[in-house]
């Protein structure tokens, strides 16, 4: 019986490693994938993982209906025996739908990698998607760490070292370099709370980080 797996995790999980590591698994055994991604680090049509692998992808953009691009594959002679979806979560809940339609129409394989929450720790409508119609929905168990050493479970956004709240729910930013423009980094929800990310840590250094205390 074909699923629709929804993959999910906090920034630097490894959830485009694994979908790099599906992708391989498969096609080491005589299977032929298609890949979709939407707006990858590496550049547009790509599927990248921070260990440097990549591979080509279709851009899913907004208005590429994922069902019909399908079967336009398999119409014209082309083999699909599985399709892998990464950056799912900016996909349109509507092409979430035709994920879904794949494997109940066609009977394939969805494989879809997203982020849940945005900076904002607010769903994004993709991911919330997949929530609701995926047969399986699997946190990957490689655990990002906050800079304090906890399980990261938030994604922040930083404008030049400092963390906002507000803002497009989608900008293309750099992981790397959280110091940048735009940046992201992972948090624990503690942190996320109290908008101290690795940078605001070190400033902070020698204020001490105690328990609020309530005047009698």
């Amino acid at each position: 019986m074909s699923e629709l797996v929804f993959f999910s995790g906090t920034m630097d999980c490894g959830k485009s490693t694994l979908a790099l590591q599906i992708e391989h698994n498969r096609s080491a055994r005589g299977l032929q994938g298609l890949i979709f991604t939407r707006d990858d680090r590496a550049g547009e049509g790509k599927l990248s993982s921070r260990l440097g692998l990549v591979t080509d992808a279709v851009e899913a953009g907004p208005g590429l209906d994922l069902y019909a691009y399908v079967v336009k594959q398999l119409s014209q002679g082309g083999r699909v025996d599985y399709v892998i979806v990464d950056e799912a979560q900016f996909l349109h809940p509507a092409q979430i739908d035709q994920l879904a339609r794949v494997v109940d129409d066609l009977d394939l394989d969805v494989f879809a990698f997203g982020i849940t929450t945005d900076f904002r720790t607010r769903l994004f409508p993709g991911s919330q998607r997949l929530i609701e119609l995926a047969d399986r929905v699997e946190t990957l168990q490689v655990e990002a760490m906050c800079w304090c050493g906890a399980r990261a479970t938030h994604n922040a956004r930083t404008v030049d070292g400092t963390m906002v709240t507000e803002g497009e729910q989608v900008v293309v930013g750099d992981v790397s370099r959280p110091s940048a423009e735009v940046g992201y980094e992972v948090l624990c929800r503690r942190h996320h709370r109290r908008r101290m990310t690795s940078a605001a840590s070190h400033a902070g250094a020698l204020s001490p980080d105690v328990l609020p205390v309530t005047s009698p």
